[in-house]
C-alpha cells in the first residue's frame, strides 16, 4: 500500500471516528433520523400554517403592500355569508357521501381479489390505474365523458332508448346531478387507495379463523358481519380518517369538473378558499375559510382514532 493510499485510510477512519459516537448512541440516532422527516413537515405544513394564522387576522391582499391587524373580523364576515355557509354544508355532504361509498365498493373489491382467478393482474392494473394516473387528466376525461354534447354516456343511453335527443341531462349544469358527478369522480379517484389498505388488512386475517368458520358452517354474510368485518374494522377505520382528509382538503375534482357551479352549488370549503384568496386576491379572508378546516379535520382524526383503538383492545 502506498502512501498516499495509507494517507487516505487513515482519513477515513478519522472522519469515521467523528461521527460514530452519532450513530452508536440512541439517543442521538433517533433525532438524526426523524430529523429530515420533522424539517419536511416543519417547511411543508408548519409554514403555510403559521402564515395563514397571520393571514387570517390582518387586511392583506394580493395588491396591497400594507398590513393591518383585523382581529377577527375576516371570520365573523366569512361565517355571515350564504356561499360560507352552502359551501360547509357542501363540504360535508361531499365528504361523507363519497366516503360511504369508496368504503362499500372498496370492500367488495378487496373481497374479490383476495380470490384466484384468470385475469387477477388485469383487474388490480385496472383498480390502481385511477390513482396512478394524475388526477388533473383524470378528471379532464370525466370532463368530456360529463360534456353536455359530447357525452358518451348520454349517446349510450340515447343508442339503448332510455333518453332522447330532447331529454339529454346536463351532468354539469344542474345543480344535483353536478353534485352527484364530482362525487363519482371523487370515488373513482381513491377507490383504489382504499382497496389497497383494505386488501392489506383482509391478507392479516390469519386463515385459520376462517377455517375455524367454515368448519362450523357459518354463511357468507354471517362469515363477513361477525368474523371478517370486525377483525378488519380498525384498518377500515384507518382508510375512512385518510378519505376524508383527502375530501375534506381536496378541490381538484371541482375545480376541473364545475368550478364550484352551476351557482355555488358544488362549491366546498377548500374550492371557495382558492377562489376567494388566490382568483379573488383576498388572502385574508381566503386565509381564514381555509382555517375552518383544520377544526373539523382534527375533530375527525381524534373521533376515528380514538375508534379504532377501542377497535384493537376489543
Amino acid at each position: 500500500m502506498g502512501t498516499l493510499e495509507r494517507e487516505a485510510v487513515v482519513v477515513t477512519g478519522a472522519r469515521r471516528g467523528r461521527f460514530s459516537f452519532l450513530v452508536d448512541r440512541e439517543e442521538w440516532l433517533g433525532p438524526l433520523m426523524i430529523g429530515p422527516a420533522v424539517l419536511y413537515i416543519v417547511l411543508v405544513v408548519g409554514f403555510p400554517f403559521f402564515l395563514a394564522l397571520f393571514y387570517s387576522v390582518s387586511s392583506v391582499t394580493a395588491g396591497s403592500r400594507t398590513l393591518e391587524f383585523v382581529g377577527l373580523k375576516n371570520f365573523i364576515g366569512v361565517v355571515g355569508t350564504t356561499k360560507f355557509q352552502t359551501s360547509l354544508k357542501n363540504t360535508f355532504i361531499f365528504a361523507f357521501v363519497s366516503q360511504a361509498v369508496v368504503i362499500v365498493l372498496a370492500t367488495v373489491l378487496a373481497l374479490a381479489l383476495l380470490k384466484d382467478f384468470k385475469g387477477k393482474w388485469v383487474v388490480r392494473f385496472l383498480i390502481l390505474l385511477p390513482w396512478v394516473a394524475p388526477i388533473s387528466l383524470g378528471t379532464i376525461g370525466w370532463l368530456w365523458i360529463l360534456d353536455s354534447i359530447y357525452s358518451v354516456i348520454n349517446w349510450t343511453l340515447e343508442a339503448l332508448g332510455l333518453i332522447s335527443p330532447e331529454t339529454w341531462p346536463m351532468w354539469l349544469g344542474i345543480p344535483h346531478l353536478a353534485m352527484g358527478s364530482v362525487i363519482t369522480v371523487h370515488v373513482w379517484r381513491l377507490l383504489p387507495l382504499a382497496t389497497v389498505i383494505l386488501l392489506g388488512g383482509l391478507s392479516s386475517i390469519p386463515a385459520d379463523i376462517h377455517d375455524a368458520a367454515a368448519v362450523d358452517g357459518a354463511s357468507f354474510w354471517r362469515h363477513l358481519f361477525q368474523i371478517t368485518m370486525p377483525l378488519v374494522r380498525p384498518i377500515m377505520l384507518v382508510a375512512l380518517l385518510f378519505g376524508l382528509v383527502f375530501a375534506f382538503t381536496d378541490m381538484i375534482v371541482i375545480f376541473v369538473l364545475t368550478r364550484g357551479g352551476p351557482y355555488d352549488t358544488t362549491q366546498v370549503l377548500a374550492s371557495l378558499a382558492f377562489f376567494t384568496g388566490i382568483q379573488g386576491g383576498d388572502l385574508a379572508e381566503g386565509a381564514a375559510i381555509a382555517l375552518f378546516l383544520f377544526p373539523l379535520l382534527l375533530a375527525a382524526a381524534i373521533v376515528f382514532l380514538r375508534i379504532a383503538r377501542r377497535a384493537e383492545v376489543t
